[in-house]
């Protein structure tokens, strides 16, 4: 059984995405381009991990990145064989899991450093891992300007090895911030001291989507992307690499009435009629990831027509205005995506539309989208 509404993925424009990334980085830096890390946490940004990781290692990714070993155990039960970076603390992880699902852990805390070399002893094996700095986000990482102290029992452990260090923007996205170029900066000292107390990693990786469009300068070894490979671009920033949206989200409708002028719509009346009125009854409610703030801003499309959400967004149903539209039953309805009318024309809701109509991000409004929902590939 397939509920009506659905998120389809474009498993191709995933690849497409991925290589449209490869060249452009290509392009830019013929000489030394570097490579990239495909960001497949959080269920692939909602898109579908299992999949998305391997048309992603069908396109040529060599190495993915998720937030914890539990994300990467999916992966691994999927097929994925490519390498799998674990981006998350582990301090508390149950780290068996590295060993036993083939994962290359971050190390960004003393702690984490005295769990993972206790745990690699007792499985008589050599860890690779990627150190990470804190160079401005304070967060996760060893700070940037305490390395001296803090590394030395890290960088001598006999059974760890590292292979990168990398670090974190914490405004790639924010063309006013001077703390990206600061972070920048902090971050090749850092790399500096590393090489100075022997640590001899074999490469350095920094950029987010945000960063990799910003500035080549912070490119280094390897890219980080995630957003873009999903097709949507961080805002506000803009992009000439061609990327094409991957997933659309649509339903059906399943009953259009009438309300009188005076009557209300939804759980508090939020919204009254002035006249008379003709909505349609859209099973997609909160529970599958809608925002409530989309009544009364957002829109769905009908027959290629911006159907604007009215009265309150319930757990499994929304309402919308179809006044003066030949709406009926089984009609369909893009929430996310591109539609053509009657005409001809062709109107599109996108993701980055709906999170700046309810006020927030695109990561957010993709990684919301429930898991009842039923993810179909193509």
């Amino acid at each position: 059984m397939i509920r009506p509404t659905v998120a389809r993925v474009d498993l191709a424009a995933i690849k497409s995405n991925f290589q449209n990334i490869v060249a452009h980085v290509a392009r830019e830096r013929p000489s030394t381009a570097p490579k990239l890390i495909a960001v497949v946490k959080a269920n692939a940004y909602g898109h579908g991990a299992g999949q998305v990781a391997l048309a992603l290692e069908d396109a040529g990714a060599d190495l993915l990145a998720c937030a914890d070993i539990e994300e990467g155990a999916v992966l691994r039960s999927a097929g994925v064989r490519a390498d799998i970076l674990i981006f998350g603390a582990l301090s508390v992880s149950d780290l068996d899991g590295l060993f036993e699902c083939r994962l290359t852990p971050t190390i960004s805390t003393p702690g984490a450093a005295h769990a993972v070399q206790a745990a690699a002893a007792k499985y008589k094996r050599r860890l690779r891992y990627h150190l990470k700095i804190d160079t401005g986000m304070n967060r996760l990482g060893f700070r940037f300007d305490n390395l001296r102290r803090t590394l030395p029992d890290l960088l001598a452990s006999p059974n760890l090895e590292l292979d990168a260090v990398y670090t974190h923007f914490a405004t790639a996205d924010d063309p006013e911030s001077p703390l990206f170029n600061e972070q920048r900066i902090r971050f090749e000292r850092a790399c500096a001291d590393v090489t100075v107390m022997g640590g001899q990693p074999r490469y350095r990786h920094a950029c987010n989507s945000a960063a990799l469009l910003r500035d080549s300068r912070a490119w280094y070894d390897r890219v980080r992307p995630g957003l873009l490979l999903y097709g949507i671009v961080p805002p506000p920033l803009a992009s000439t690499i061609p990327l094409t949206p991957v997933m659309t989200l649509g339903s059906r409708v399943v009953a259009v009435k009438g309300v009188r002028p005076g009557e209300g719509v939804g759980y508090g009346v939020t919204f009254t009629a002035s006249q008379p009125t003709t909505i349609a009854i859209v099973p997609a409610g909160y529970a599958d990831g809608l925002d409530l703030r989309l009544e009364g801003r957002g829109a769905v499309l009908i027959r290629g027509m911006r159907a604007p959400i009215v009265g309150s967004v319930c757990m499994d149903m929304l309402t919308a205005d179809v006044t003066g539209l030949d709406v009926s039953p089984g009609d369909e309805v893009v929430i996310i995506g591109s539609q053509k009318r009657p005409s001809g024309e062709v109107d599109r809701i996108d993701v980055r539309e709906m999170a700046a109509v309810v006020g927030t991000i695109p990561w957010e409004v993709v990684c919301r989208i429930g898991s009842r929902i039923q993810r179909l590939y193509t």
